[in-house]
């Protein structure tokens, strides 16, 4: 299977055009995407208590650990390698496989534009602006989006978090964002290899101070080397600690 091969099954099933239809044009799902490899994804309980309790939030209503599980299992078919979203809805669970994706490690480019997703902390469909943002990002050559608001304060990406390195500690944007799995996963690691970490405002025009700027989502982690017309310096150690970090993630079971 491609990147670009989609199997969608809506509760164990196949789906079918009116599921397909929910799936594209329904706005209040949310979801969790994952990279499965050799029927492995790291950070498994992080995605099933982001499930949990996205649906308790949206829809007052639990999802069974047991159930999803089961429903990634299925969808894979056996498939050891994919790209997987579980979409949470009020009429069930809706689950995507498509081909293995890595982010590729070279430096990556963002342009900053004003906007802050609603509800940031939720992984929700329907984001009309942050997918248009996105979208202006990649046409005018860049990577990725950076969400800055009136202050340029710091958010996240448009479809990832951002950390940043200066004086030997990691910093995270204190600002709304979505806790993303990869970078709970860094936290993690990084708080067991004792690597200084702090939650502070980021502002972009404060970048040329910082030593070091990483983006990660689901697809991995890579340096970012250019943020509109600056170009962002990088601190080999810090790299090499965000890249032992990610070696260290277990892989789970599905």
């Amino acid at each position: 299977m491609s990147s670009d091969d989609v199997r969608i099954e809506v509760n164990g099933h196949d789906a079918d055009e009116a599921a397909v239809s929910l799936l594209e044009h329904e706005g209040w799902g949310h979801f969790t995407a994952m990279q499965v490899r050799g029927g492995r994804t790291r950070g498994l309980g992080l995605h099933l208590a982001r499930l949990e309790a996205a649906h308790r939030e949206i829809y007052g209503r639990a999802l069974s650990d047991a159930e999803v599980r089961g429903r990634i299992r299925h969808a894979l078919a056996g498939q050891p390698d994919a790209s997987v979203r579980v979409y949470g809805y009020w009429a069930g669970l809706i689950v995507t496989v498509r081909g293995p994706q890595d982010r590729p490690h070279r430096p990556h480019s963002m342009r900053s534009v004003h906007f802050q997703r609603p509800l940031a902390r939720l992984k929700h469909v329907g984001s009309w602006g942050q997918d248009r943002f996105r979208e202006a990002a990649l046409a005018a050559g860049f990577d990725e989006g950076l969400l800055v608001d009136e202050d340029g304060r710091i958010s996240e990406g448009t479809i990832t978090n951002v950390g940043f390195w200066r004086g030997g500690t990691v910093m995270w944007p204190d600002a709304p964002k979505l806790q993303g799995i990869t970078m709970l996963l860094l936290q993690r690691q990084l708080t067991a290899a004792g690597v200084p970490q702090a939650e502070a405002p980021v502002r972009v025009q404060d970048l040329a101070s910082y030593a070091g700027m990483i983006l990660c989502n689901s697809h991995g982690w890579a340096p970012v080397g250019q943020v509109d017309d600056l170009m962002i310096s990088q601190d080999q150690a810090f790299l090499d600690i965000i890249a032992a970090a990610t070696d260290r993630c277990r892989w789970d079971e599905i």
